[in-house]
């Protein structure tokens, strides 16, 4: 979601594996996705690692759903018994959902570059993740699924598109539906990224740094009260620099943009507690100024789930300095 998310994560979590011993890629070919629209994703494949074995009764399967164009060669690294969750005991699958650039995106499409990939939403990718695990992995039912921020939402979309399919669903920092501010923020952060010339209305050679998408970013990522505490007024330049200073391994720009899209038009609807079936733990920030907490909150109350509300200032940036609380709070939502 942010180029700053993974580095924080890895800072301040203890790294499972390093880039050189995670879990090999994988692929899984999908073909041409038709997408609710009516639209056609081109040749499309989902990348995805494993962490684990799939035991014999087939009934160990945890899937995590990384956050906003979060790739699984950054999220393996976060899990394990200091991470989010321990992965002992289960077959762990961390999704490349479309748009990230590791999957079908419009970063590395050949059919369909750029501005030509065809607008997908959350619901899109849910059935083509729901694709990847019963048709390509074999798998007839999961026993969870675990997201964050962006696959948070995901998750939420899962209970409702195929309540039966989990055992237990754990979305941590993700939202049902968008609420009026939700929209205002990420309306504003594409109107930052339309605005910068270097984007080019997304007909660019080279990825822009949108410095001005960045720095909106960072100012709703931390609560008021915790960046004033984490950075003094002499320092905030130098801040700045640091939350728009290039990096080679930054999300394209038409890869953030789509997913955005598919984020922003997300809702699972006013009939989808009634669907739901999965045991559901909801985590969420209080203080969460990238995604409102109050529908999901909302939801855990409809659907009688139940939630860890996590207290402190530290806003979306929540799973670092909340981590051991989120970790438990999964753990015990896993058994």
């Amino acid at each position: 979601m942010f180029s700053r998310l993974p580095l924080a994560l890895a800072l301040a979590l203890p790294l499972a594996a390093t880039a050189a011993d995670a879990p090999p890629q994988q692929f899984a070919d999908l073909g041409d996705v038709r997408l609710e629209s009516g639209a056609v994703i081109k040749d499309c494949k989902l990348g995805y690692r494993t962490i684990g074995t799939l035991n014999a009764a087939r009934s160990n399967a945890v899937v995590f759903l990384p956050w906003h164009t979060g790739k699984s060669s950054e999220a393996v690294s976060l899990l394990g018994p200091k991470g989010l969750f321990n992965t002992a005991g289960h077959y762990v699958i961390v999704v490349d959902a479309i748009g990230n650039g590791v999957a079908c995106s419009p970063s590395n499409s050949a059919a369909q570059h750029g501005t030509a990939f065809p607008a997908f939403n959350v619901r899109d990718m849910v059935e083509s993740e729901y694709r990847l695990l019963s048709e390509k992995l074999g798998l007839k039912r999961v026993h969870a699924i675990v997201g964050y921020s962006m696959g948070a939402t995901q998750a939420f979309q899962w209970m409702v598109s195929h309540p039966g399919y989990m055992d237990v669903a754990v979305p941590i920092a993700g939202t049902p539906r968008q609420t009026s501010y939700d929209l205002l923020f990420w309306r504003t952060e594409e109107a930052a990224m339309l605005a910068d010339p270097q984007y080019a209305n997304g007909d660019y050679k080279q990825n822009p740094k949108l410095p001005l998408y960045h720095q909106i970013f960072s100012l709703n990522f931390d609560t008021p009260a915790y960046r004033a505490a984490k950075t003094k007024p002499s320092e905030v330049d130098k801040f700045i620099a640091e939350t728009i200073e290039d990096d080679p391994d930054a999300a394209d720009a038409n890869d953030m943009r789509w997913q955005m899209r598919a984020f922003l038009t997300q809702d699972i609807g006013d009939d989808a507690a009634k669907k739901v079936k999965a045991r559901v733990h909801i985590i969420n920030p209080r203080q969460d100024l990238i995604v409102n907490p109050a529908p999901a909150l909302a939801f855990a109350h409809q659907i009688g789930a139940t939630t860890t509300v996590l207290q402190g200032d530290c806003g979306h940036s929540a799973v670092v300095c909340a981590s051991d609380q989120i970790r438990a709070a999964v753990d015990r939502a896993l058994k």
